[in-house]
């Protein structure tokens, strides 16, 4: 018997893939926040690894927007920012998986913009209120296309990211707070990973405001490219 629906469901959010027509379909957004100690302490929150553990926050599916995308200036922020980040794409199911296995549940990789409404987080923050309106919000999450690398664990690659052509962040995966082996082994203490399911890594020091008509292009060494152009607010 077919289901019938009494609106049409929303489309399956997914991304191209480096060297073939197929897409790969996305399942969840996690992100790992304050990843970087410089990132760390420009956000005034200092990060001690001997004591503390990663921390997560998610982004809806439905924020997915490709590189190459021109985007509105979000409702409701004065203070909308950028932030680069390397994406983990998760290729195989994993549950409480060992930092030694980590890599066996790798499908590949791609360039990632965690958009944010600054000033909306910061509130949140300092409230002890959940993200979700900095975080979580319509077309927040950019995506470049996946460039698949099954097994691999990337520990070294300089990840860049320009305004309108000037230099904003510069760093390298080898500063991550937790690497990728340690995420993939304590996120997935608290889920089941599954095939579709995405990592943004985490992003360095340097994030800032962008207006309308403001460019964005950013890089991670091996992996490729990602850009987006920001236009006026409905």
């Amino acid at each position: 018997m077919t289901t019938r629906y009494i609106w049409t469901p929303p489309a399956v959010q997914s991304l191209p893939i480096r060297g073939t027509s197929d897409r790969l379909p996305i399942n969840r957004i996690f992100c790992v926040g304050r990843n970087y100690h410089a990132h760390a302490i420009e956000m005034g929150k200092p990060v001690d690894k001997s004591i503390e553990r990663p921390f997560y926050f998610n982004k809806s599916p439905q924020t997915l927007v490709q590189s190459g995308a021109t985007v509105a200036y979000p409702p409701e922020t004065t203070n909308y920012h950028y932030e680069m980040e390397l994406v983990l794409v998760v290729g195989e199911p994993g549950f409480r998986v060992k930092a030694e296995d980590a890599h066996t549940i790798i499908y590949g990789y791609a360039c990632g913009l965690d958009m944010t409404r600054r000033d909306l987080q910061l509130i949140a923050r300092d409230k002890g209120r959940p993200w979700d309106l900095g975080k979580d919000f319509e077309q927040s999450a950019v995506v470049g296309e996946v460039v698949p690398m099954p097994g691999v664990v990337i520990e070294n690659a300089a990840l860049e990211l320009t305004v309108n052509g000037q230099p904003r962040q510069k760093s390298d995966l080898n500063k991550l707070i937790w690497n990728i082996r340690e995420q993939i082994a304590d996120l997935s203490l608290f889920y089941h990973l599954e095939p579709g399911d995405l990592i943004f890594t985490g992003t360095p020091e340097g994030v800032g405001p962008v207006v309308a008509g403001d460019h964005i292009e950013g890089s991670v060494e091996g992996v490729g490219t990602i850009s987006l152009t920001i236009s006026a607010a409905e």
